[in-house]
């Protein structure tokens, strides 16, 4: 298929998908006679991992280290879980902050109810 329809089916821009092509993302894209890129459901299964991963905030670095890796076989798999293990921290710690921030957005609207909630007592006397 053709990446309009591809960039259709995944909610990613053309433009992104040329970007991890020459990024080595998607190395392996077909051409039709014409030089037409032809993806086929294996890269769109590549494309629907990316995405996952780039949706976790995964690194384009990290990503085409693992790519790379996983273009190796079978002999890297460790190597691959080790970039998996290493970018799960990574998220975990960013949901960490994330928390932190809507702990502290939740106390501050609190504290807004309270003040609203006073203030209304107030303009009843």
């Amino acid at each position: 298929m053709r990446i309009a329809e591809v960039s259709k089916r995944t909610g990613i821009s053309t433009d992104t998908l040329r970007y991890y092509e020459r990024m080595g993302l998607l190395p392996h894209v077909r051409r039709n006679e014409r030089g037409v890129r032809d993806y086929d459901e294996t890269d769109l299964a590549r494309i629907r991992f990316i995405k996952c991963m780039r949706s976790a905030h995964v690194s384009i670095e990290a990503l085409v280290e693992y790519m790379a890796l996983f273009a190796q076989g079978d002999a890297t798999l460790e190597a691959r879980k080790d970039i998996l293990v290493e970018q799960r921290e990574i998220v975990r710690e960013r949901i960490a902050a994330m928390q932190e921030g809507l702990d502290r957005l939740d106390y501050k609207i609190a504290h807004y109810d309270d003040l609203i909630v006073e203030a209304e007592r107030t303009m009843q006397k």
